[in-house]
């Protein structure tokens, strides 16, 4: 009988040792995918600020821009709002060279292409209405590519 007692002892003492083993892998397993997430957040955030240090124009500054203009641009307001105004300066110092300006014209036209009954011309006469020409035309049909 004792010896029954100690052999069921001695099968449940290595079931517990591999419960806990199996806890630790899992933790384990768990703190490795919180580390990669920390790794790639990290990543992410220099590589957002090179951009931002390098001053690349992207997309998100355009829209960001021009998206108070939407009321002026589809009708809704007579003329362009003071925010509207200051996006359309702000737009006109954020390309600094060619390959920037393309890009931003190019931004601006997906941009448009996302709201239905745009002006064409209030877009045209947009930056004239805020008193800030900008490095490029403001039209739907343009060719960015040819911006010099």
């Amino acid at each position: 009988m004792l010896a029954m007692q100690d052999h069921s002892t001695h099968k449940q003492e290595p079931r517990r040792e591999k419960k806990k083993t199996t806890t630790t892998k899992t933790r384990m397993k768990g703190v490795g995918g919180a580390s990669v997430v920390a790794v790639v957040v990290v990543a992410g955030c220099l590589l957002a600020a090179a951009a931002v240090v390098d001053g690349a124009v992207t997309c998100g500054d355009v829209d960001a821009s021009l998206l108070p203009c939407v009321a002026y641009l589809t009708g809704k307001e007579a003329a362009p709002s003071a925010a509207c105004c200051a996006g359309v300066k702000r737009l006109r110092t954020l390309p600094v060279g060619t390959a920037e300006r393309r890009f931003a014209c190019d931004c601006v036209k997906k941009a448009a292409a996302r709201f239905k009954g745009l002006n064409g011309d209030a877009i045209r006469d947009l930056p004239a209405n805020c008193g800030s020409p900008l490095p490029f035309p403001l039209t739907l049909d343009f060719d960015c590519s040819t911006i010099p």
